[in-house]
This record gives C-alpha cells, sequence and structure tokens, in this order.
C-alpha cells in the first residue's frame, strides 16, 4: 500500500476493531492490498440477521476456528467484511450497518455511497474501537 489509506468519507482510514481483532491484516482496520482478494475493506456491525444469512450462503462467521485465530462473531461484533458478500446482503435486504469511518475509500468503486450511508452507525458506538 503507498500512502496513509483512506475511508469513504475522505479522511485516514480508522480502526474498525480489535476485539475481536479484525482486517485482512489483522490489524484492526479495514485496509486492503494486492494479496486481498476479497476485498475485506467493509467495516461492519454484525447483527443476527446478516450472520445467519452469510451462514445459509456459505460463510459462517459464527463458528470459531481457533487454529486460525478466529473467535467466531457474535451480533455486535465489528468486522471487515469483503465488499462482494455486503453487496450480497444489501441485494437481500439484511446489509449489516457500516462504520463510514472505518470503510476503506476503495468501498466506493463497487456500491453506492448512499448505500453506505443508509447503513452508517457512529465509529464511537463500540468501546473497543481505537
Amino acid at each position: 500500500m503507498a500512502g496513509k489509506a483512506h475511508n469513504v468519507l475522505g479522511t485516514p482510514l480508522q480502526c474498525c476493531c480489535t476485539s475481536p481483532m479484525t482486517g485482512f491484516y489483522r490489524n484492526g482496520r479495514c485496509a486492503t492490498g494486492p494479496d486481498d482478494h476479497g476485498l475485506h475493506i467493509i467495516c461492519a456491525e454484525m447483527t443476527a440477521e446478516f450472520l445467519d444469512f452469510t451462514k445459509s450462503g456459505g460463510n459462517d462467521l459464527t463458528t470459531a476456528t481457533p487454529d486460525m485465530g478466529f473467535p467466531g462473531l457474535l451480533p455486535g461484533d465489528r468486522w471487515c467484511l469483503c465488499i462482494d458478500r455486503w453487496r450480497e446482503a444489501l441485494d437481500a435486504g439484511v446489509a449489516p450497518p457500516v462504520v463510514l469511518e472505518a470503510t476503506h475509500i476503495s468501498a466506493i468503486e463497487f456500491v453506492n455511497l448512499d448505500d453506505l450511508q443508509r447503513h452508517a452507525v457512529p465509529l464511537g458506538d463500540k468501546p473497543d474501537t481505537l
């Protein structure tokens, strides 16, 4: 990555979550790079509805896989989602809330900023964000 990453608001990318530790690079941020083929760039707050949706689509985010350092997610947890999964959830009417300040600017290449804004929650609502 060249330079400092920015969010969809055009300001520096903020931390999404450190408990559980998220991000493709497991640094708490929804930053991306050439190895991130899934584009884990949407900072989303999990809902039971979304977790059920993604599990039914073959991506179980609720079951822990300790050998991969993945604790399993619960409603209320924040996680850097793949852009395609968030867009699928949007189309299905179950898109989880998004933290705009922690969502990578490249997300607006794939989804409409208005859609992200309609699903926005404030950055500071979760105590374990930096």
